[in-house]
């Protein structure tokens, strides 16, 4: 399906605009951003006056006086936009600084963040001013501006990277565009200078009918994005340095990654996204592969897996797999078809991802006689399983007293290891094995629900995931739970975190999801994940 997506920057409201809701004054409230034609409020994870200061700013007052948590500004409705937002304070808007994701969070409406603005000295009636915004009228004109080229000082000759040759391609056609040095000038990748009246650029072929578009944007801040443009835009925007526009198309890709199951495309955006350093495209490619491991090794791409995404892959622990034998099953043979089992530094590399001490004391067993690699790399594996041995049968207290323990410690916490039944081994390792904890799960639907059984819900639906056997739990035990939603039997599009038993399921047309879900069909899977709770001194 082909989605179109309206950016524009200049309006009311705009993409990325603030505002102050339920506040005693118009210079306090919670701080709620517009995205996607949705107001949406701000977790509080991490702010501090750097983050103030530019949200009031944004609104137009001279700066801020406080942060406010954990204060009730009356219940929100709309999604959660942002969380773990990283401000410098000099930045002009808030959507400029660094966060995770849109919709990306953990958070509940409990975690909205506020602001209390300062607003200047008092003034009388008689020297109040009143601020007017015309700039939608502005944009609107210098669209036309542009449209018309009336009184463009600037032509600019758009060919391929390797020229408008016709030998090259007979049908090509010499592109020239009349723009204006002042729009130009302000994005210093095109390299416009006052003396300047040609200039020539280099776009790929199938980019060049969006090149028109972009030159419009720079004016009016306005685009309309389709998938079929989106990695165009991207690109150009990257190119040119047009960084905000290249963020935006970038948070779209994740809206296309469940219509492709070869995943082909998914190691292209992977490739692009490395080659034009864009960190958030990269994330967000890399996380939903990691939530959909097991379609991925099942998916002809799989043997086209570039190796630093493969290692980028096995270094999360939000990889979700039936169990770390299945990480180092997948690997092995993706090796092997690779034929790369004599390329010694790419195999040791990637082995050491694997989290061997996770693997069960009756698999490592087994690894000698079905491991295809066991045999060339003898001594690797032997150093691997001799530590995860270790692990089942020493309290790890006893571990970490080793420096080569302290170096590792990633390889000894869990990942996302889905299991039958709600009965589970209090921790993988054999101290634990006959111990066993049992777990309530349950759906709450409608707020009845949650009332008939005692629980308050925040909202629904939600889902509680209670242990039946706390009492009985070694201090050293903690249980970092998830929930997976599934959508539709096929792939999973958000995993989400239990605070005090409980996670809410948002839909997607009152709360952002990373990855989006035809018709809202999906399923509920609980996993249980046990770790140990221990500092490394």
């Amino acid at each position: 399906f082909d989605l179109c997506l309206h950016i524009e920057q200049n309006g009311e409201p705009q993409e990325g605009d603030l505002r102050l809701s339920g506040g005693e004054s118009p210079a306090e409230g919670r701080v709620e951003v517009f995205h996607i034609g949705k107001w949406g409020t701000v977790c509080d994870d991490g702010w501090d006056m750097k983050e103030a200061q530019v949200v009031c700013r944004q609104l137009d007052f001279p700066g801020a006086k406080s942060v406010i948590t954990g204060k009730s500004y009356k219940q929100a409705s709309g999604p959660i936009w942002l969380d773990d937002i990283t401000c410098n304070g000099n930045e002009n808007s808030l959507v400029s600084c660094s966060f995770k994701g849109w919709g990306l969070t953990d958070c509940t409406h409990k975690e909205d963040v506020g602001v209390v603005c300062e607003t200047g000295s008092n003034l009388t009636n008689n020297t109040t001013t009143l601020s007017m915004d015309h700039s939608i009228s502005l944009s609107n004109d210098l669209g036309q501006l542009f449209d018309t080229a009336t009184n463009c000082d600037l032509n600019i000759l758009l060919q391929s990277p390797t020229g408008n040759r016709q030998e090259d391609d007979p049908e090509m056609v010499e592109t020239t565009i009349c723009a204006h040095k002042t729009i130009l000038s302000l994005f210093p990748h095109f390299n416009v200078f006052p003396e300047t009246t040609n200039i020539t650029v280099e776009v790929r072929k199938p980019c060049q009918p969006y090149f028109s578009s972009l030159i419009r944007y720079l004016y009016t801040r306005k685009i309309d994005v389709t998938f079929s443009s989106a990695l165009c835009l991207h690109q150009m925007a990257s190119s040119f340095g047009v960084k905000q526009l290249m963020e935006d198309v970038g948070r779209l890709f994740p809206q296309i990654f469940p219509d492709d199951s070869s995943f082909y495309t998914h190691v292209s955006i992977y490739r692009y996204a490395v080659e034009t350093k864009d960190t958030i495209l990269e994330e967000n490619l890399i996380q939903y592969l990691a939530w959909n491991y097991q379609n991925l090794t099942d998916s002809p791409a799989w043997n086209d897996l570039p190796v630093e995404l493969l290692q980028a892959l096995l270094a999360r622990s939000d990889l979700v797999v039936p169990d770390e034998s299945f990480v180092l099953e997948t690997l092995e043979s993706w090796i092997t078809d690779r034929a790369l089992l004599n390329s010694s530094d790419t195999v040791l590399a990637l082995l050491s991802g694997i989290r061997f001490p996770m693997i069960s004391a009756e698999k490592l067993l087994e690894l000698e006689s079905i491991s295809p690699l066991y045999q060339i790399y003898k001594n690797v594996y032997r150093e691997f399983t001799l530590k995860a041995f270790q692990f089942n049968v020493l309290l790890f207290s006893n571990l970490t007293t080793n420096p080569n323990i302290k170096k590792d410690i990633g390889n000894y916490s869990p990942r996302i290891y889905i299991s039958d039944g709600f009965t589970t081994p209090l921790h993988n390792s054999l101290l634990f094995r006959d111990m066993k904890t049992s777990w309530e799960a349950i759906v709450f639907t409608r707020q009845s629900d949650c009332s008939n059984r005692g629980v308050r819900c925040e909202s629904v639906p939600a889902a509680m995931l209670r242990d039946q056997s706390y009492s009985s739990r070694p201090r050293q035990i903690r249980f970092s739970n998830r929930l997976l939603l599934m959508c539709q039997n096929t792939y999973i599009f958000q995993v989400q975190s239990f605070k005090d038993n409980m996670a809410y399921i948002f839909k997607n047309d009152t709360q952002a999801s990373p990855y989006p879900c035809v018709d809202n069909k999906y399923t509920y899977v609980f996993v249980v994940i046990p770790e140990y709770v221990l500092s490394v001194k």
